[in-house]
């Protein structure tokens, strides 16, 4: 659940590296401190890049077998959040203090935390330069550290952002989270514009998903028939799978929401509240709206210390290049990746995360025992929750091919009171209980045990 700019020194602007981490919301600016006290270099069994999902889970389950340490993890953010639940802040369901704990409560007490970024990669050299000057050695490295927001690649959205009463809000960062939720409750009339960027994103539910609170929300305050609600994302379809693309349909439908396909937003005049959209079969084609409501769901990318190293990142994408069933470098075969930092080809979700995790474990375990991973591999397993309305939820499950992976034996296209509870309630508290703990990874268990043996 994850900065772009990785390091001032490199991009030769402190300022713009506050601006860009304070905008991801789980990663912070190296501490001051940590600059000033800097050793010249250090060295360690294992080095966690990322105190996110997959950095504290693989950092708490390696910890354990390693010993105090033995495992450092690097982290600039003071404060983890648990960022599946914004899109209920956002819709009003639930507080921001909901989703977050300090960090230094979710990281393992076994594990040395360094709150410093990393600036450069340097694999030949199994070495780690950070923001603040330390250089760090390695055994072997998980790389876990997220994926960038963009922001700034919208033209006027920041400043829409920072505008007060400008109507924009975004569920991506703690800094604009609640910025959504104000700006519902304003909502008398006029039109309601959400967006889905042109770029792989963390939760591609997500855009939509504050959509339907919106409209349940307006129903609610009785305002609904004065406003339009209108969705537009770069996608071919609703969703990017099938199955569940095709339950979706009918429930914009009912709800009379306007779904443009194949639609970017490019650029944003908060003065005028318009909102510029492109025609991605049609570049040339710009259309512009007007909005009363606009949730923008920002373009999204690689961290630059990790795009910007050629031995490392995908040349296509920038993300970290790894085997997808493995998680494992091809190159460097002591680097392993996990989450949204990798270019593995699933839906970017802390359900990934978690099942990634199982993988990486018993991947990177053999490999420090000079054997091979007896454990099957990665499959593509993601989740998706799509809320629909307080108290109703879609749970879509599926794998690298867009095939349903359901862990309960039931239709899980259908809207569910349960499901919702799922979501809502339990999910958290396996999140900050178990998963973060290094104890889940994944439902594939679950999934055996309710589908009788007869589920991969």
């Amino acid at each position: 659940m994850t900065a772009r700019a990785a390091a001032g020194v490199l991009l030769g602007g402190a300022g713009r590296q506050a601006s860009r981490r304070a905008d991801h919301g789980v990663r912070g600016l190296a501490s001051a401190s940590a600059a000033r006290e800097a050793p010249a270099e250090e060295r360690c069994r294992l080095l966690v890049v990322g105190g996110g999902t997959g950095g504290c889970a693989l950092a708490a389950r390696f910890s354990r077998a390693l010993g105090p340490g033995q495992v450092v993890v690097l982290e600039p953010a003071d404060t983890h959040y648990y960022q599946p639940m914004f899109t209920l802040v956002g819709g009003g369901v639930k507080p921001l203090s909901a989703s977050r704990r300090p960090m230094r409560q979710v990281l393992p007490a076994r594990a040395k935390w360094i709150q410093d970024a990393a600036a450069a990669f340097r694999p030949e050299e199994d070495l780690v330069v950070t923001a603040g000057g330390r250089r760090l050695r390695y055994d072997y490295l998980i790389v876990a550290m997220g994926l960038q927001l963009r922001f700034e690649d919208v033209p006027g959205l920041r400043e829409a952002l920072a505008l007060p009463g400008s109507g924009v809000g975004s569920n991506y960062s703690p800094l604009h989270v609640e910025k959504t939720w104000a700006a519902l409750r304003e909502l008398r009339e006029g039109k309601a514009l959400f967006t889905f960027p042109n770029t792989p994103i963390k939760c591609a539910g997500a855009p939509q998903k504050i959509l339907y609170l919106a409209d349940d929300h307006l129903r609610r305050a009785g305002r609904r028939d004065a406003v339009r609600l209108h969705y537009h994302t770069s996608l071919a379809d609703i969703f990017g799978v099938k199955h569940y693309a095709n339950a979706l349909w009918p429930i914009v439908k009912e709800r009379d929401i306007h779904v443009a396909l194949r639609s970017e937003l490019v650029e944003v005049k908060a003065e005028q509240k318009q909102a510029v959209f492109r025609d991605l079969d049609h570049p040339e084609r710009r259309t512009t709206l007007e909005y009363s409501f606009l949730h923008a769901t920002p373009p999204q990318g690689p961290p630059d210390a990790l795009r910007e190293c050629a031995a490392l990142a995908d040349p296509a994408s920038g993300y970290l290049a790894v085997d997808r069933a493995t998680l494992r470098h091809a190159r460097f075969r002591n680097v392993f990746g996990v989450g949204d930092c990798t270019n593995v080809p699933t839906s970017k979700t802390a359900a990934a995360v978690a099942a990634q995790s199982a993988v990486v474990h018993a991947g990177l375990a053999a490999a420090m025992r000079g054997r091979e991973s007896a454990t099957s591999g990665y499959d593509g397993y993601t989740s998706c929750p799509l809320v629909t309305a307080r108290g109703r939820c879609v749970l879509a499950e599926f794998d690298f091919d867009g095939q349903p992976l359901e862990t309960f034996p039931l239709d899980q296209r259908r809207e569910r009171w349960t499901m919702y509870q799922v979501k809502a309630t339990f999910m958290p508290i396996l999140y900050w209980h178990l998963m973060l703990r290094g104890y889940w990874g994944g439902p594939r268990p679950m999934r055996k045990i309710l589908h009788l043996g007869m589920c991969r």
